[in-house]
């Protein structure tokens, strides 16, 4: 019983490790998202840094970076929000082991992306 014990513990721990860094937002985002109403591709580039359950970055927009805002992550999904003229863009998301699928709210329009990291 105590041999299986202790063959079953690391074979866990390592098992929790490795699923922890194979699911990890920290770096640069990259994509494009159709806008309507002509489906022109609008590029998305994205630099989040996670820390102790807080998400914070930048987000690439015409002007230049721009912080994101009200960053949160719990597990694999996550919120945040992005300045634009005349408010705020919500942002929410599921964080996936080579991608991330994202919904923005634009100007009342609801737009969905694909990101991938950038190398």
């Amino acid at each position: 019983m105590k041999k299986k014990l202790f063959a079953t513990v690391p074979l866990i721990m390592l098992m929790v490790i490795c699923f922890a860094a194979a699911v990890d937002l920290n770096g640069k985002w990259t994509g494009s998202v159709k806008l309507p109403p002509d489906s022109s591709l609008l590029a998305l580039s994205y630099n989040f840094k996670v820390d102790s359950g807080k998400l914070t970055g930048t987000a690439r927009m015409a002007q230049g970076d721009v912080n994101i805002t009200d960053g949160m992550i719990n597990g694999n999904d996550f919120s945040f929000n992005v300045p634009v003229p005349g408010g705020n863009a919500p942002h929410t998301g599921k964080l996936y082991q080579d991608s991330i699928k994202m919904h923005i709210v634009y100007k009342g329009q609801h737009l969905n992306t694909v990101l991938k990291r950038d190398k």
